[in-house]
């Protein structure tokens, strides 16, 4: 079964930054995307950012603050977020997408808090 797993949530004051980091127990070669989603209280859940097939995604909200990058070697993606705002207080979660037994599949981690506050 493939395992993602979060970390580097944590409580930051508006305009600090976090690094969230994703560890797949997959070689991430075999992921065709991999990302981060977020969701807040009471919302609905939103698509961060993405990376795979050679480009990358991000939602307008983190155009410009957050960078997301991969490093294979140690099968993790990471989300570098800067210039935090209070309105990215939110459960992060790793998300990809690989082939399992011919079909295509989501797994998800189990996310990662991220509060946003003073």
């Amino acid at each position: 079964q493939v395992q993602l797993v979060e970390s580097g949530g944590g409580l930051v004051l508006p305009g600090g930054s976090l690094r969230l980091s994703c560890t797949a127990s997959e070689n991430i070669y075999s992921f065709t995307v991999m990302g981060w989603y977020r969701q807040a209280p009471e919302k609905e859940r939103e698509l961060v950012a993405t990376i795979g097939g050679g480009s990358t995604y991000y939602a307008n909200s983190v155009k410009g603050r957050f960078t997301i990058s991969r490093d294979n070697g140690k099968d993790t993606i990471n989300l570098q977020m800067n210039s935090l705002k209070p309105e990215d207080t939110a459960v992060y979660y790793c998300s990809g997408k690989t082939y399992q037994r011919g079909r295509l599949t989501d797994f998800w981690g189990q996310g990662t808090q991220v509060t946003v506050s003073s």
